[in-house]
């Protein structure tokens, strides 16, 4: 028997709960992966179990590999801001220097800064990229 989809009929009928249930057993250890493959795609264990059992993927919601280079960014341009504070706060620091160099300096920081801003945005274009073909 072929239960209807949510997205099958009017919305009476895709708003009716599902009646009726499987069982599947499974083992610790399955069990323990089907949760975290439901957690890394966003979907209850039900739903993901049901597009699974029906033949359908579910991807990731975001990419682990994408998620940690938005963390190496975003930790580059903290270090960043943090050192141009410190040097920028450091009157010692600041008086060794000839006037004339500081803001070719405090440029160069500047560009590395944006550079990593700009980084971090092409990261996040793909997440979104990936995101919406996962929705779409």
């Amino acid at each position: 028997m072929v239960e209807p989809s949510e997205g099958d009929g009017n919305p009476e009928e895709r708003n009716r709960r599902r009646s009726r249930h499987l069982r599947v057993p499974v083992s610790a250890e399955e069990g323990q992966q089907i949760e975290e493959l439901a957690k890394q795609t966003g979907l209850s264990i039900a739903a993901y179990l049901r597009l699974v059992g029906i033949g359908h993927q579910p991807r990731s919601m975001i990419d682990v590999e994408q998620a940690r280079e938005l963390v190496r960014v975003n930790g580059d341009l903290g270090r960043l801001g943090g050192l141009l504070k410190l040097w920028l706060t450091d009157d010692t620091k600041l008086d060794a220097l000839k006037p004339e160099n500081t803001p070719a300096i405090i440029r160069g920081v500047l560009k590395r800064i944006e550079a990593n801003q700009e980084q971090m945005d092409e990261i996040i274009k793909t997440v979104l990229r990936s995101r919406q073909n996962f929705s779409g």
